[in-house]
């Protein structure tokens, strides 16, 4: 009788055991991913931050107009060249 009772308790605590390690395991590939992510994301800020500083600069701002929107001056023609 008592066999029976430690061999049910031992198999018990095997199944807590891996149920806890696979969840275990689960937790850490989502940790692993959620770090990847703020790293492309703190790497986004920085240069969104570097750009905001940039078009504080009307030389720039005037580059970036019209590199990104393709604005033109008045009375001045602009051509598109695609790679």
């Amino acid at each position: 009788m008592w066999q029976v009772l430690t061999a049910v308790i031992i198999i018990y605590t095997a199944m807590l055991t891996v149920r806890n390690l696979v969840r275990m395991v689960k937790i850490q590939s989502r940790i692993s991913l959620l770090e990847d992510q703020r790293d492309f994301f703190q790497q986004r800020i920085s240069e969104d931050s570097t750009l905001l500083e940039r078009l504080n600069y009307d030389e720039y701002l005037e580059q970036y107009a019209r590199e990104k929107f393709h604005m033109q001056r008045p009375n001045e023609y602009i051509y598109i060249l695609e790679d």
